[in-house]
C-alpha cells in the first residue's frame, strides 16, 4: 500500500499544484477568508472525501473514514494569511500571483543557498501551499479505498480560521464547537505550519498583556496641572524591560522568555492637552515553568512598587482581549493568550511521523519554533500529542519575498500519508501527550 502512495502522489501533484495556484490567487486575510474556505470545501468534495462541513465560524472540516472510527488524527493548518503590505516592494512579483520560477533558497539540510522551482505568494508558506499538501493526503487515502486497501482511524482535515491574529480562535472554536457536538474527538495532530521538512516539537507560549496608565489632563501650556501618562509609562516601560530581561531561566529547546512592546497609544492625543490615559500592549513570550497568570502577577508587582513611591501613578492590568468578528457573521471577544508547547521526541506518535519521514527519505531533523502556532489548544490543554510539519520555510514568512520550494511540496504529499498510516497503528490509550 505504501508503494502505492507513491505512485498516487506523482499522479495528482500536478493537480494538487493547480490548486496551490488557485488558492494563493485568493486573498484570504484575516477575518476575510469566506471564498478561500469556499475553495477548500468543494475540493475535498471533488476529491471524494466522505464527509466535508463548514463550522459556524467557518472553518472547512473534511473527513476520510478507515475501517475504524480510532484513532482520529488531526490534520490542521490556517485559511488566513497576514496582509501583503506595499505591493511594490515585491520585486516585482504580484503577491497574489502565484507565479512559479527558479529562485534561490535555502537548503535546511545543507544549509547551502540552491536555485530551485518555486511557487511565489502571500501565503504560499505561510501556509496555504501545506495545507494543500494535506488536503492532497486524504485524497491519496480516498484513491486507496476505492483500490481495495483498508487502514484503521480517521483523517480529520480542519482548516482553520483566525490564526494568525494570535488566539487560537479558528481552532479553539473548533474543538469547543462543532466537533464535540458530532462526538469528534482527536487524539493526535500533525500542523503544517512552515518547518522546512523538519518535526516541530514546541514553542514558547504566547500572551499580550494589556496595561491602561490613568493621569490628570490640563493645558500643556501649564503641565504642572495636571498628570502626564505618558510620562508614568517612560517609567513603567524601563522597569518591565529590567525585570523580564533581567531573567535567567532558559528552556534547553525553548530559550529564554521575552517581552516586546508593539502597541502604544496615548489619549487625547492632540496638540496643547497633556495626555491623562496611555494603552500599552505587550507581546510577552512564555517558557516552561511560567504561566498566564504568573506573568500578569509579574507586571503587578511593578506597578504597585511604582506606587510605593510615586502615588499619582495608577495603572490596570490585565491579559488583552480583541473582538473578532468571522466571515460567518459570528463574533466575539477572545483573550489572547496561549500555553507552552512542548512534545516528548520519544512518544511512540513521534516516532511514527519520525518513520514516515525516514521511509520517504528525507532527513529526520527535530527543532522548536521561534513563533507561536494554534497546536496549544490540542497539544496543551487537550493533553494530546502533536508535531508540527510543513514544506514551507520560516524566514521567508511574513515577508516580501515568500515563496516555497515546489520540490520540498511535492516530498511532503506522501511523508503526509506515511504519516496517518503509521500513527493509526498505535493504541489509541497511548495517545496521551508525555512532556
Amino acid at each position: 500500500m505504501k508503494k502505492e502512495v507513491w505512485k498516487i502522489a506523482d499522479e495528482i501533484y500536478p493537480e494538487m499544484l493547480d490548486f496551490c495556484k488557485r488558492i494563493v490567487k485568493t486573498p484570504s486575510i484575516s477575518g476575510d477568508e469566506g471564498n478561500v474556505a469556499e475553495m477548500f470545501y468543494h475540493e475535498m468534495n471533488r476529491l471524494g472525501y466522505d464527509d466535508v462541513f463548514i463550522d459556524d465560524w467557518g472553518n472547512v472540516i473534511g473527513i476520510v473514514n478507515g475501517t475504524q472510527k480510532d484513532p482520529v488524527i488531526m490534520y490542521n493548518g490556517h485559511l488566513d494569511t497576514v496582509p501583503e503590505g506595499n505591493s511594490d516592494d515585491w520585486g516585482g512579483y504580484d503577491p497574489y500571483g502565484a507565479e512559479i520560477d527558479i529562485s534561490e533558497m535555502l537548503n535546511p539540510f545543507t544549509d547551502v543557498n540552491e536555485k530551485t522551482e518555486v511557487i511565489h505568494g502571500r501565503g504560499t508558506g505561510d501556509l496555504k501551499c501545506n495545507l494543500a499538501s494535506q488536503v492532497y493526503a486524504g485524497a491519496i487515502l480516498v484513491r486507496l479505498k476505492k483500490q481495495g486497501y483498508s487502514f484503521k482511524g480517521t483523517f480529520l482535515l480542519t482548516a482553520v480560521v483566525f490564526e494568525e491574529n494570535g488566539e487560537m480562535m479558528g481552532t479553539v472554536k473548533l474543538c469547543e464547537g462543532i466537533l464535540k457536538e458530532k462526538g469528534i474527538e482527536a487524539d493526535a495532530m500533525i500542523c503544517c505550519e512552515p518547518s522546512s521538512m523538519r518535526i516541530m516539537l514546541g514553542h514558547r507560549g504566547r500572551m499580550e498583556i494589556r496595561v491602561v496608565i490613568k493621569g490628570r489632563s490640563c493645558h500643556g501650556s501649564s503641565p504642572w496641572l495636571g498628570i502626564n501618562a505618558v510620562e508614568k509609562s517612560a517609567k513603567f516601560i524601563e522597569k518591565v524591560n529590567e525585570m523580564i530581561w533581567s531573567k535567567t531561566e532558559r528552556d534547553p529547546h525553548l530559550g529564554r522568555p521575552g517581552i516586546a512592546l508593539t502597541m502604544y497609544h496615548c489619549e487625547p492625543n492632540e496638540l496643547c492637552i497633556v495626555p491623562d490615559k496611555c494603552t500599552l500592549v505587550y507581546d510577552r513570550r512564555l517558557i516552561p515553568g511560567e504561566t498566564i497568570e504568573g506573568a500578569i502577577a509579574e507586571i503587578q508587582q511593578i506597578v504597585d512598587e511604582i506606587v510605593k513611591d510615586d502615588p499619582d501613578f495608577h495603572a490596570e492590568v490585565s491579559v488583552n482581549e480583541n473582538l473578532r468578528t468571522a466571515y460567518t457573521g459570528k463574533a466575539e471577544e477572545i483573550k489572547s493568550a496561549k500555553e507552552v508547547w512542548i512534545t516528548d521526541r520519544e512518544h511512540d506518535f513521534v516516532k511514527a511521523c519520525a518513520e514516515a519521514v525516514s521511509e520517504n527519505n528525507i532527513p529526520v531533523v527535530y527543532d522548536y519554533w521561534a513563533f507561536s502556532t494554534d497546536i496549544p489548544q490540542l497539544g496543551t490543554r487537550m493533553n494530546k500529542p502533536a508535531i508540527g510539519y510543513g514544506p514551507g520555510q520560516e524566514y521567508l514568512i511574513h515577508t516580501v519575498d515568500e515563496k516555497v520550494r515546489l520540490d520540498f511540496l511535492k516530498k511532503s504529499l506522501p511523508v503526509y500519508v506515511y504519516m496517518f498510516l503509521n500513527a493509526v497503528e498505535i493504541p489509541k490509550g497511548k495517545f496521551v501527550n508525555t512532556e
